[in-house]
């Protein structure tokens, strides 16, 4: 009986173990495609960084792009025509771009403040000041690529 009873506590004590392992294994591999995930989202945006600024060299136009920036500036709403929330990011390779987000077709980006990070999708424009990113919504017609700004985890689109 006491044999019986020692095996049935051995039994238990290896079963919690292994379902412990288990778990553990289970959160690591988690983490380790969400640290995957995360390293291909930010080797897509060094990537378009590095896009952009070609086009910015090459002074091309038309370039579907996604990157992030840090807003450097918050200008005041553009109210002709469509209306527009206006802010210039500086890039990590050091260019700025103005993003002219359509506040007729997307919601307005809420709480934005200088210093912050702000990722984009969106069509790149050349300037001589850096380029505009515009076409950062969805598109109601379906004929453009639907782009979109993200800010604090909130998409806006």
């Amino acid at each position: 009986m006491k044999n019986q009873k020692n095996n049935l506590m051995i039994v238990a004590i290896v079963l919690l173990v292994a379902a412990y392992l288990g778990f553990d294994f289970k959160q690591k591999q988690n983490t380790s495609s969400d640290s995957q995930a995360s390293n291909t989202s930010r080797a897509v945006a060094v990537d378009d960084q590095h896009k952009i600024m070609q086009a910015y060299q090459q002074q091309r136009s038309n370039v579907q792009v996604q990157a992030q920036g840090v807003v450097k500036a918050i200008l005041p709403d553009d109210n002709e025509g469509s209306r527009h929330q206006k802010m210039i990011l500086k890039l990590e390779n050091g260019l700025t771009v103005l993003i002219a987000h359509n506040i007729d077709l997307a919601p307005r980006v809420e709480g934005l403040k200088k210093g912050e990070t702000v990722e984009f999708f969106g069509e790149y424009e050349y300037s001589q000041k850096g380029g505009v990113i515009h076409w950062t919504h969805h598109d109601p017609r379906g004929k453009h690529i639907d782009g979109w700004l993200k800010y604090q985890g909130k998409m806006y689109q």
